[in-house]
């Protein structure tokens, strides 16, 4: 009975100590394209695309959902056909440039669309009509930085980040603001760039916890948070809190569902990882980089292995 305790011990700790590999789909401007790449390193779908891509989702029908402009979000099949797609045009009143960083396919088939320059949200139908419109609040508009990603939550409400203010706002379904988080720059002085080297609350990406808190990627902030409700950071990865890493422009979001979180670092330069999953211990577990398929604007990226983590 030792021994097969003992054989049993041994295996059980064999298996703890397996490496964790994930299966990739990311898009990186630099290479101009969007690509699978799989547990074993090698390349098994990519479509070309090379608009700077910042948000990235995989449908339920394995489809994806991606952006090829500014202006257009469109539904690509595994054979690489374009099966659906929104463009997003000036409102009425505004004759100014558009830019979308983000999108959602929601339960209920329809598309959740951020329209920076029109500062609003648009959840449009599988025909492609505006069937919604939520307006954001935003100090002084511009197309570019009104808006990074944005989230519908299961409440209904909108987790929206405004890059230009660096502050995330949480808007419900009138565009009313309920909640709102201004980034710091955690007593470092603002510096100028995209690199490590770089310093701001250009502020990137943020999902609601099951919690209820909110885990925030702070873009040029180079650093992830945990804020809870009353606006207190409760948990945080610093740029230089693990080691052989510095975080640069910090943009993807997973929050798995063993508690482990995976961080895109874009911008970071090749002697760091494009992508990286934590444990709460802060124990790096796992790295991705490849920076053969992919260069250093690795923005946008899905685990399609974690289909049930928040992201």
């Amino acid at each position: 009975m030792r021994c097969l305790a003992a054989l049993l011990l041994f295996a059980s700790t064999l298996a703890a100590a397996e490496p964790v590999a994930h299966r990739v789909l990311a898009a990186d401007r630099g290479t101009g394209k969007l690509a699978i790449v799989g547990s074993d390193g090698k390349v098994e779908w990519e479509f070309p695309n090379k608009h700077d891509v910042h948000d990235l989702h995989v449908l339920p029908n394995g489809n994806v959902l991606t952006h090829t402009s500014n202006t257009n979000v469109v539904e690509l099949s595994p054979k690489k056909e374009i099966v659906w797609k929104y463009e997003a045009k000036p409102k009425e009143g505004y004759k100014g440039r558009i830019e979308i960083h983000a999108f959602q396919r929601l339960a209920d088939g329809n598309t959740m669309v951020a329209e920076s320059g029109n500062s609003r949200i648009v959840e449009v139908n599988p025909k492609g009509e505006i069937v919604k419109t939520v307006p954001l609040t935003v100090k002084k508009s511009d197309a570019h930085r009104d808006t990074r990603m944005v989230r519908k939550l299961a409440s209904g409400n909108y987790l929206v980040c405004h890059e230009a203010e660096g502050c995330v706002r949480e808007y419900d379904d009138s565009g009313k603001v309920v909640w709102e988080y201004a980034l710091d720059l955690a007593g470092r002085p603002r510096s100028n760039g995209h690199g490590p080297e770089g310093h701001g609350v250009e502020v990137f990406g943020a999902i609601r916890l099951a919690n209820g808190n909110t885990l925030i990627a702070g873009g040029n902030n180079n650093r992830v948070i945990e804020v809870n409700p009353k606006k207190e950071i409760v948990w945080q990865v610093d740029q230089k809190d693990l080691p052989g890493i510095t975080l640069a422009w910090v943009t993807t979001l997973h929050a798995l569902p063993n508690g482990n979180i995976v961080i895109g670092n874009c911008h970071a330069g090749e002697a760091n990882p494009q992508l990286i999953e934590v444990t709460r211990e802060k124990k790096v577990v796992w790295t991705f980089k490849d920076f053969k398929t992919f260069g250093n604007n690795l923005a946008s990226a899905v685990i399609l292995d974690e289909p049930k983590a928040i992201r």
